[in-house]
């Protein structure tokens, strides 16, 4: 049988080419220090865990599931933005349940354009956002994300023509992979582009509980009008370590969110209801484990900071999310850059380029390992001798 022309243009998994470089080494007897992952490394918090082995051992939750999730669930999810975000959300029209946010991301385009229309996507941005693209048989407009403008699009750079021709656009605040936050004038410069160009917008809001020096990173959806023209969505693998468990949930406009849910009707018989209980226990019960996950996360930053300080690594700090978007020296892309320090200093980093031609001059580095470790790996980058240590960063 020969594939569709859909799934033979998907673009190639960016992170697989990474993970079979990184096991080559590690087989070769390699000491590799893997900066370049997004997967959480702490546990689930137990109360979540306990939950869902009471809820797997009820029975009633061994037949299928409602088609759009349990009442309970999305009530917990219209709980959840009232308390963490003073936004009113209607559990009934406003929520649609996710096997994780990516599945969202990757079906809205598929709903929402027809064969041929644009999107807006932001460059360097989620690999995966590319799979909706093709599976949706769109096309699609970049925008730029550049240090300069503090890693947000700039709405007046982009032209009349893409303007005009697009139909639904992608934002992710706290940013995969620069680390930069949104601010409140940002939103609602972006709820008033995307009402005077007729565009929707979906906010992946992947990272929505991890922000540094203080600063809770805003949702989209307390922005004054965004519900009038968009979504956004939230998962449970970054803020309570279930990256594993596939839950997350779409919110906001109700025409949106029912797109996805008839879309899903098709698809899927909704989430196992045990690991909805659990969800529920997640986002519902106590919330000290995500405050000391994000304390962790900022400890890590600013010990992995202040090593590259001494060495002179130049960086841009991240203010939010669990990655640090570091620049590349002079001499080297980013992909030659990234596999210099695999090779000889046992480091893997993510090329910036992966993200899209705006990521070139970068790598992305997770936060995701213990600080011996993170600094560990700073000192035998350091060890290359590849940067001047007069770099002042911010």
């Amino acid at each position: 049988m020969k594939l569709s022309s859909k799934l033979q243009n998907l673009p190639e998994q960016f992170f697989s080419n990474l993970v079979q470089k990184v096991n080559a080494k590690i087989a070769a007897g390699v000491d590799v220090i893997n900066l370049g992952q997004g997967n959480p490394d702490q546990p689930t918090p137990s109360h979540i865990i306990e939950a869902l082995q009471t809820a797997a051992a009820e029975p009633a939750n061994h037949k299928y599931s409602l088609f759009r999730g349990k009442p309970a669930f999305k009530q917990a999810v219209a709980d959840f933005y009232q308390r963490e975000y003073n936004v009113v959300i209607d559990p009934e029209t406003e929520v649609a349940i996710l096997f994780g946010s990516k599945t969202g991301l990757v079906e809205l385009p598929m709903c929402v354009l027809e064969e041929g229309d644009t999107m807006l996507l932001p460059d360097p941005g989620y690999p995966d956002y590319l799979s909706g693209v093709v599976l949706g048989g769109v096309q699609f407009e970049t925008m730029p994300l550049l240090e300069e403008n503090a890693f947000l699009p700039n709405y007046q750079a982009v032209s009349a023509e893409a303007r005009a021709a697009a139909k639904l656009m992608y934002l992710n605040y706290p940013n995969n992979p620069t680390g930069a936050v949104a601010t409140e004038a940002f939103f609602e410069e972006t709820v008033d582009f995307a009402k005077q160009n007729d565009i929707a917008v979906l906010h992946d809001f992947a990272y929505g509980a991890l922000g540094f020096d203080g600063k809770k990173p805003r949702s989209f959806l307390q922005t004054k009008g965004a519900k009038e023209i968009g979504i956004e969505l939230y998962t449970l693998s970054k803020t309570y370590n279930m990256a594993g468990w596939r839950v997350g949930f779409a919110v906001g406009n109700a025409e949106l969110v029912e797109a996805i849910n008839l879309i899903q009707d098709h698809l899927y018989v909704s989430l196992f209801p045990a690991v909805q209980d659990a969800a529920i226990a997640a986002i519902s019960g106590p919330q000290d484990c995500v405050a000391e996950l994000n304390a962790r996360y900022q400890s890590r930053r600013d010990a992995f900071l202040t090593a590259c300080d001494e060495i002179g690594w130049p960086y841009i700090a991240p203010k939010g999310s669990f990655f640090a978007w570091m620049k590349v020296p002079e001499g080297f892309t980013s992909s030659e850059f990234a596999d210099h320090l695999l090779n000889e200093a046992g480091v893997a980093v993510a090329d910036g380029s992966g993200f899209g031609a705006c990521g070139e001059g970068y790598v992305r580095v997770g936060l995701l390992i213990d600080e011996p470790r993170l600094q560990e790996a700073v000192l035998r980058v350091g060890q290359l001798d590849l940067f001047k240590k007069t770099i002042k960063n911010y």
